[in-house]
């Protein structure tokens, strides 16, 4: 490749993680704003009760989950642009839909609506598409933090968008923003769909639900935005009627403590990479368990709530962050792209049963068992997590491989060698997938290895 050519491609690289991280921050920040309003804005709508309030804070969570495979497969077939754009038309539709309801049962339908455009998975295939292996975890890295950032900036101006535009206006907003995400879709790169992942997909299926460390941290994602979503439902409530606190008062407390639990967050980020991830996840959920109880325990004083949610937030954002990378660490060869997929719908599914368990919860036995009911689910995960060891920082290869071979034993003398860990052999592709151990590699025993085995080039 040409030094024009390597360079016309990291340009198309940078355009569309650039392009891609814009829609997702666009479409996430339209859903997360209202997240600290909704509880006491959708209490005014007709027909609302906590359960339903709780429903329609949830309801695009469980669409998502529903529909997040099913878009990504569809994306196989169209191509990744159009299925972006249906996805981002149906959010629209939704909002317009939500914008329009006096009730709360017109609401729960337009959130359903917006929560039906899952475009998450489609955005996770381009990135296979058109990034570049070497730099795809930098994409990801990227995506992240626009959806971070989108998620403060949410808490921050939820409320104070809230008291200029209200419920309704929130709604239009989020069209709007709909629509410029579109409009960004429209110039994000359309490749001819290839299949970053060459397994089967029934075999992908099969290994990834049969891991039990994958299964873990699924479990994981699950209860940490099962849990979120449900003391949201529960917190905008308690600060208006114990505190006295407006919506907009709100905004500074979610700033300070936002800001203060990431701070506190950096250098449990440091001991992980130093130490490993798992004693500091342990940790992490040992004080999304104390952050639950302290809220459960705050009563009507204003530093209890300020410790609670410090606590919360600075679990919860080390949570978010070493979840996705244990994933990525965990999953088998071939299979990276299926993990996060049902890491993906496992965490939308959270939202919903959250919104269901807070919204019943708090209708049915009050607002301290909600958060109580939070800590209790928390603690089985920390008890989940007995026996789950710290995971190798592993590498991914891919090897070329020459037609005239034994596949079953070229596989098996690629696992013979010192820090192979896995190796997938796909016929149809000529492709050997490798997952080593680059600590304990043996590079001089798998270069010549994959000297003999390898597709001879032109």
């Amino acid at each position: 490749m040409t030094d024009a050519s390597r360079a016309a491609l990291r340009r198309t690289e940078l355009t569309t993680t650039g392009s891609l991280a814009a829609i997702f921050a666009l479409r996430m920040f339209g859903l997360f704003m209202l997240l600290p309003v909704f509880a006491v804005y959708g209490a005014e709508l007709d027909g609302a009760t906590p359960l339903l309030i709780g429903t329609a804070i949830g309801a695009y969570g469980l669409m998502q989950a529903l529909l997040q495979i099913p878009f990504g497969m569809l994306s196989d077939r169209f191509g990744r642009r159009p299925l972006l754009l249906i996805g981002l038309l149906l959010f629209v539709v939704g909002g317009a839909v939500a914008a329009l309801s006096d009730s709360i049962h017109g609401v729960i339908l337009g959130r359903a609506l917006q929560g039906a455009g899952a475009i998450a998975s489609v955005i996770m295939a381009l990135i296979g598409d058109v990034v570049s292996e070497q730099r795809r975890t930098r994409a990801m890295a990227l995506i992240g933090m626009a959806v971070g950032s989108s998620f403060i900036l949410a808490l921050i101006l939820g409320p104070l968008l809230a008291r200029w535009l209200g419920l309704g206006g929130l709604f239009w907003f989020t069209v709007v923003l709909g629509l410029v995400a579109m409009l960004v879709a429209v110039w994000v790169p359309s490749p001819r769909v290839r299949s970053s992942e060459p397994l089967p997909a029934g075999q992908r299926f099969r290994t990834v639900l049969g891991d039990p460390v994958l299964r873990r941290l699924d479990v994981g994602i699950l209860v940490l935005h099962m849990t979120m979503t449900a003391s949201f439902v529960v917190l905008p409530q308690l600060l208006k009627q114990r505190l006295g606190l407006a919506l907009e008062q709100h905004s500074l407390l979610y700033l300070g403590v936002l800001v203060g639990g990431f701070l506190a967050m950096v250098p449990l980020i440091i001991a992980a990479e130093r130490r490993g991830a798992m004693p500091i996840k342990r940790v992490a959920v040992g004080l999304l368990i104390v952050a639950e109880i302290l809220l459960a325990l705050a009563g009507h004083t204003l530093w209890h709530f300020v410790l609670a949610l410090f606590v919360y937030f600075m679990a919860f954002n080390l949570l978010e962050a070493l979840l996705p990378s244990l994933v990525g660490r965990a999953a088998p060869a071939g299979t990276r792209g299926t993990a996060m997929g049902v890491y993906s719908t496992s965490q939308f599914l959270g939202v919903f049963i959250g919104g269901q368990l807070g919204g019943a919860l708090y209708q049915w036995v009050g607002a301290e068992a909600v958060f109580m009911g939070c800590a209790i689910i928390a603690v089985g995960w920390l008890l989940y997590l007995r026996g789950m060891g710290e995971l190798p920082k592993l590498d991914n290869r891919v090897i070329h491989l020459a037609s005239a071979q034994d596949w079953d034993l070229a596989a098996s003398r690629l696992r013979s060698v010192p820090g192979v860990l896995e190796a997938v052999v796909v016929a149809e592709q000529r492709l050997a997938l490798l997952k080593v151990d680059n600590k304990s590699l043996d590079e001089d025993a798998l270069t010549a290895l994959s000297a003999e085995v390898r597709e001879p080039r032109a």
